[in-house]
Order: C-alpha cells, then sequence, then structure tokens
C-alpha cells in the first residue's frame, strides 16, 4: 500500500493505539503512487511531515515540488517533530517551480546524472497540483491552460515515468534497492465547478494507484474530545493491498484503509487507527 505515509502515520500514532497495538509496524515497500486530495494547508503539512520522516526513519532522498516558497515548518510539525538534524535536512532537496511548464521541465530533470548523485531520490512529492493545473484565481496563467484535464494527465504520466527510471537507477546503484515513490497533493479549487474537478480528478486517477482523502470532522465529536480539529483519512484506489497474514478479526496499521487525523488545541498532531 501507500508504505511511506503508513510508515509516518505509524511513526506518529497516538498513545492509545500505540498501546492497543505494541507490535505496529509500516506495510513492506510498495511501488505507487499516491494523491492526496484535501484542505491546502493541512495537506501541506501531512507532506512536509512524510518528507522529514522518510528522510529522517526511512534514509530516503526526497525532492519536494512546490510554488511557494516554504519558509518554516508549520505549527503542527514544530509540536510533533524536533528539530530536523542537517544530515535529514539535506536528504530534502526543495524545489519552487513558478508554472506548469517550470514544473514539467524540472521533473523531466530528474533523469540527469546531477540529480542523481550521490544517489537517486525514493520520493517525489508535488504540493498543492491545482496550482499548477489551474494557476491562482484571477490569474491570467489560467487561460494558457483550458484543458486541465490534458494537463493533469501529461504531469501525471511524466511523474510515473520518472519514478520508474529512478527506481532502475535505484536498483542498479544502491546497496538496499526500492520503488521510487510519488506522492501529491490536490484540493479542488472552489471557483470551478463540480464537473470540471471531477474530471481532473479522474485525469489523476488513472495515473496515482491510491488517493488518500482528508475528510473534515464537522460534528461535536472533535470539541467533545478536546480537539481543535478531527479529520478521518480514507485510502482507495488499485494500489491498496492488504497483509496476507493479518487475521480477519484484527486490525493492522499495514492493512487499514481509514485513519483519523487529531489536531489538538496546542498544535500537537496524531494518527490513530479508526
Amino acid at each position: 500500500m501507500a508504505d511511506v505515509l503508513m510508515h509516518m502515520f505509524t511513526k506518529f500514532m497516538s498513545q492509545t493505539d500505540s498501546l492497543k497495538d505494541a507490535r505496529a509496524t509500516p506495510p513492506a515497500p510498495a511501488q505507487c503512487s499516491v494523491l492526496l486530495v484535501g484542505e491546502q494547508n493541512l495537506g501541506r503539512s501531512v507532506l512536509l511531515l512524510t518528507a522529514i520522516t522518510a528522510a529522517s526513519q526511512m534514509n530516503m532522498r526526497v525532492v519536494f515540488f512546490a510554488q511557494t516558497q516554504i519558509q518554516s515548518l508549520p505549527v503542527t510539525l514544530q509540536k510533533c517533530v524536533p528539530t530536523p538534524s542537517p544530515e535529514s535536512l539535506k536528504k530534502i532537496k526543495f524545489c519552487y517551480p513558478r508554472t506548469l511548464e517550470e514544473l514539467l521541465q524540472q521533473v523531466a530533470g530528474l533523469h540527469e546524472s546531477t540529480n542523481t548523485l550521490p544517489s537517486p531520490p525514493s520520493l517525489i512529492i508535488v504540493d498543492r497540483l491545482e496550482e499548477f493545473l489551474c494557476g491562482p484565481a484571477g490569474d491570467s496563467y489560467r487561460e494558457c491552460h483550458p484543458s486541465e484535464q490534458s494537463c493533469a494527465a501529461h504531469l501525471s504520466a511524466l511523474l510515473c515515468d520518472s519514478a520508474a527510471f529512478l527506481t532502475g537507477l535505484l536498483e542498479q546503484q544502491t546497496s538496499n534497492p526500492g520503488p521510487c515513490r510519488v506522492i501529491a497533493s490536490y484540493t479542488k479549487p472552489k471557483e470551478q465547478s463540480g464537473e470540471v474537478s471531477d474530471q481532473v480528478l479522474n485525469a489523476l486517477d488513472r495515473y496515482f494507484q491510491v488517493r488518500c482523502t482528508l475528510d473534515k470532522d464537522r460534528s461535536y465529536k472533535a470539541a467533545a474530545a478536546g480537539l481543535q480539529e478531527l479529520w478521518h483519512i480514507y485510502f482507495s484506489g488499485t494500489g491498496i493491498t492488504f497483509d496476507p497474514c493479518t487475521k480477519d478479526t484484527e486490525v493492522r496499521p499495514s492493512s487499514a484503509q481509514e485513519w483519523q487525523l487529531l489536531l489538538y488545541p496546542g498544535g500537537l498532531m496524531e494518527f490513530q487507527l479508526a
């Protein structure tokens, strides 16, 4: 399944869930791409936490694409993790393409030897795909891309092709090879019609094997539990697999299709099995 996200969820699992299943382990590596669908700011926090976890805990080189520069870690992440070590941060390369064309060029440039030394990246992250596909509201750049569905397919195909190429390099150059993963976030632009958004998502789903949906709980449960916010996390798609050793009566983090994200008033962020 989405092994990098699962590793991160398990790493920052709430204490209650950790006590319920002390044997929790991340799933075995699987070559798949994940599309994170949900609110913008929360999606960026999840992606940044994933990048830091992959670099510091999984010894992975990460390439992080974003249209807007990241000046500092969000408050939620500052409460979750200590200041990342310089060695971990060196494994994360932040790139800031301004347009879709620049993003396409930089993703294609991942094939170049200067970007695969000392070792190829094992994780490609793209923050806020909609900003590249649509442009900011009222921006003339939107007029350059009348077919967002076609642009989404083009970008997704290039990301998958680059990941496949880097996977081959990882198998040749590293002693502990693994697939290169792709994780991207997408939020439906408010000014778009539902039909346009659905068409873009359908195009993305053809290339991203797993969709991870963040859905805010708007009931009384969050306040009753002393939380600032409660989010449901749903996994769907063709890339979902289950641990064949898992008993029907036993829910394991590696096979769970639903999680919850807990945001506390102080900024702490935790995950738990739903």
